[in-house]
């Protein structure tokens, strides 16, 4: 148990650089209050001791802020960076090195019993407002970005973006944990530049044919129409 405690507050130094003391990491990072006190409860459900370890739950969210089902299975190294407003329901399964910021919901669509959250992989990086909804797996080392709502499986090192988020781009990690996701690319602007391109080059045309430079209508029509 020690060594877990020690890995927990190693973990907050290697992705937070604001971290500067132990005794800061400690008392003031309720992410990490909010995952110690979700072991606990967790602990309980286990044993059927369903009713206390809701309570817990319930006091764990007013804390920290942070609402985690007691059923919920969080594997090692998770952090909730900031933490407001993050829920994670009861059937969320959660690997190894994950990395979510304030506002991320793991929700369910269905009111059947059964599996009806998200099973994340490891290594996964969840942008501020991130939204996953459903028994989606989220493949390891997926970043999704900030404000992004996912419905169907994203695979393994794909950058997911949009509502509903689709696949912007494959990459691999090379850390533990990627937490680059203020790059993660945006295919409208990039749709748009190339539109903003062939304008131009569509103008440059138009006036070498009213210059008379032997341009030809033909030369006119769009290329790569199906972009």
């Amino acid at each position: 148990m020690f060594r877990r405690f020690r890995e927990d507050v190693r973990m907050v130094f290697e992705r937070d650089p604001a971290a500067r003391s132990i005794v800061e990491v400690i008392f003031c990072y309720p992410g990490l209050h909010a995952l110690w006190l979700h072991r606990l409860a967790h602990v309980l459900w286990n044993k059927r001791l369903f009713f206390i370890a809701r309570f817990l739950s319930h006091i764990n969210r007013l804390i920290t802020g942070v609402e985690v089902h007691p059923g919920a299975k969080i594997g090692r190294r998770f952090f909730i960076d900031h933490g407001a407003g993050v829920v994670i329901g009861e059937t969320s399964e959660i690997g190894d090195d994950v990395t979510i910021y304030q506002g991320v919901v793991l929700g369910g669509v269905s009111v059947k019993k059964g599996k009806r959250h998200p099973t994340i992989g490891n290594k996964v990086v969840v942008g501020a407002g991130g939204i996953i909804l459903g028994p989606v797996h989220i493949g390891e080392g997926c970043q999704i970005g900030a404000g992004s709502v996912v419905v169907t499986d994203i695979p393994p090192y794909t950058t997911a973006i949009g509502i509903p988020a689709k696949p912007a781009g494959r990459h691999l990690i090379k850390e533990p944990v990627d937490l680059n996701h203020h790059l993660i690319p945006d295919p409208v602007k990039e749709v748009i530049d190339q539109l903003a391109r062939r304008v131009a080059e569509l103008e440059e045309q138009l006036v070498a044919l009213s210059e008379g430079k032997g341009r030809t209508a033909p030369e006119l029509r769009v290329k790569g129409s199906n972009c």
